[in-house]
């Protein structure tokens, strides 16, 4: 029996960028579109083109694109009260851009339809009506959005469905129910979804806001009622708390509940997608996001961890694979042999949970625990600690010395500038570099100096520095630990340090973040010298 499909609509170029702190470049855009369209996403909704020049610039650039599985979609409002629609100027902006998708919302609670648009009932029905017939007059696909539905429908029931009416009259594709204040709950969603299914004769949408934490929640609950289209952003971007987040709500849909969402062989791109479309953002995937995240399949108790080697659907609902995720084991002085295992199998063989190495390797986990490091969100450094008990590391540079300078102005560091020297093989390199600061400094001098020796270090950046005290009371003589989050643009990985100077605290996490991805690449077969 075949799966029911259920068509996705993307937002993240529309409702997304409505979310504090987001903010795209044409190029971006562009990058984001191919992401979309790459994992199979059917609808990419991608903005106003009347809203401002860069969109409309945008859209002429993204027509261009040649697009495997999505449609390009454009977004407005129903035309303006007392304007036809050929004077209509929004109407005119958007049927400006050939797309084959046109999305329009209108009005349906009868408080925005008199107290917003300050018009009457009769005439906002009569914007849904002219508008819809119009786009579809010009052969577009129309989904009409029914902005504030919910609340509508709660409001006065019978005029929020004349709305819907309106638009499934004059030929809607789709009309989508909007719960544009996200303050409704799942059972009322199911409820009234279920008989506007029952009511009209066209394919049926939800588009949830997730202010109650409810967005994903909500959207399943009106699938189960007959939807058989969803709206959402891929990370949950939106205003205010955002918006239902596809990247959950997909895998919920096609993996749990059996419905069809993107192509089934596209599911396990689904972790890559999240992180690439959070680099372009500039951001980065929350660890706990469901599916996703970096501790999504993370396991730290020694008895969970022994549960999962030995069955994974122990203490997992799903097997990190089918969306493109991995299984982690965090170790800390809580793991147990079986986790510790699981490292020491991916860079050596012969070992097993009696060897004395595990015992030598565990004793210096705690020893280091103590100290005040932690690997549990250091992966990179406990692997590097693992090779170097095995006596399975040979580091790749020397550091012969470094130097950093910060010059202070009315307490603000000005001109951070580090020198460094170091040496691989018997050649030796010494090169300046400024940062914001001394230890981007540092780690800008220590990149340039080893690029030359290993030019594949030009893709890695730092992505997230976190600094944390750990012993208060011993005030500014404290030791620190820093844990530094690095990337190449494809893969993550972690790394920490240890040290009463903060400077060395960073040195020691830099110098483990680029061993670990040399150490990576030479595994890989990637190295370049």
């Amino acid at each position: 029996m075949a799966k029911k499909s259920i068509a996705v609509l993307d937002t993240t170029l529309r409702d997304g960028m409505q979310g504090e702190g987001i903010s795209y470049s044409v190029r971006d855009k562009l990058s984001i579109v191919r992401a979309l369209d790459n994992i199979g996403i059917k609808y990419i909704e991608a903005g106003n083109p009347g809203s401002n020049p860069k969109d409309m610039e945008f859209f002429n650039a993204a027509l261009k694109l040649k697009l495997n599985n999505s449609k390009l979609c454009a977004f407005g409002s129903t035309r303006r009260k007392n304007v036809k629609i050929s004077e209509d100027p929004g109407i005119a902006a958007l049927t400006s851009v050939d797309v084959p998708v046109y999305v329009i919302f209108g009005k349906t609670d009868e408080l925005h339809v008199t107290q917003i648009l300050n018009c009457s009932l009769e005439e906002n029905l009569d914007m849904i009506s002219d508008t819809v017939s119009y786009l579809k007059s010009l052969g577009k696909e129309v989904i009409y959005d029914a902005e504030h539905f919910f609340d509508g429908y709660a409001r006065n029931g019978k005029y929020a469905l004349k709305t819907l009416e309106a638009a499934v009259s004059a030929g809607a594709d789709c009309i989508v129910l909007c719960d544009t204040n996200g303050g409704r709950f799942p059972a009322e969603i199911n409820d009234i979804t279920s008989l506007v299914v029952k009511k009209f004769g066209v394919d049926v949408g939800i588009h949830c806001h997730n202010d109650c934490g409810l967005a994903v929640a909500d959207s399943i609950s009106a699938v189960l009622a007959g939807a058989a289209h969803v709206q959402g952003t891929f990370l949950g971007f939106g205003e205010r708390c955002g918006n239902a987040r596809l990247s959950t709500l997909i895998p919920n849909l096609q993996l749990k509940l059996g419905y069809s969402c993107i192509p089934e062989n596209l599911m396990s791109e689904l972790t890559d997608t999240a992180h690439q479309i959070a680099e372009i953002t500039n951001t980065s995937v929350p660890k706990n996001t469901p599916y996703v995240g970096r501790s999504a399949f993370a396991h730290k108790a020694g008895m969970h961890a022994d549960g999962v080697l030995k069955n994974s659907a122990s203490f997992e609902h799903v097997s990190p694979e089918s969306v493109g995720n991995e299984r982690r084991f965090l170790m800390s002085e809580m793991s147990g042999r079986s986790a510790i295992m699981t490292v020491i199998n991916k860079i050596a063989s012969g070992f097993d949970r009696n060897s004395p190495a595990i015992h030598k390797i565990i004793k210096k986990l705690k020893e280091s625990e103590l100290a005040g490091y932690q690997y549990e969100a250091a992966e990179a450094s406990f692997e590097l600690l693992v090779r170097k008990e095995l006596g399975l590391y040979v580091p790749y540079f020397k550091l012969i010395g470094f130097k950093t300078i910060g010059e202070q102005n009315e307490g603000v560091v000005r001109d951070a500038s580090a020198i460094i020297h170091v040496a691989v093989g018997d050649k030796s390199e010494m090169t300046a570099a400024a940062g914001d600061g001394p230890v981007h400094a540092l780690d800008c001098a220590l990149r340039k100096a080893l690029e030359v020796f290993y030019p594949e270090l030009k893709s890695v950046h730092l992505i997230d520095y976190k600094v944390r005290v750990l012993n208060h009371s011993a005030a500014a003589a404290a030791a620190v630990r820093v844990l530094i989050t690095s990337t190449d643009g494809e893969h993550v990985w972690s790394t920490v340090g240890v040290s009463t100077d903060i400077i060395q605290a960073s040195w020691q996490a830099l110098v483990d973040s680029i061993e670990y991805k040399l150490i990576y690449n030479e595994k890989n077969g990637r190295i370049k010298n």
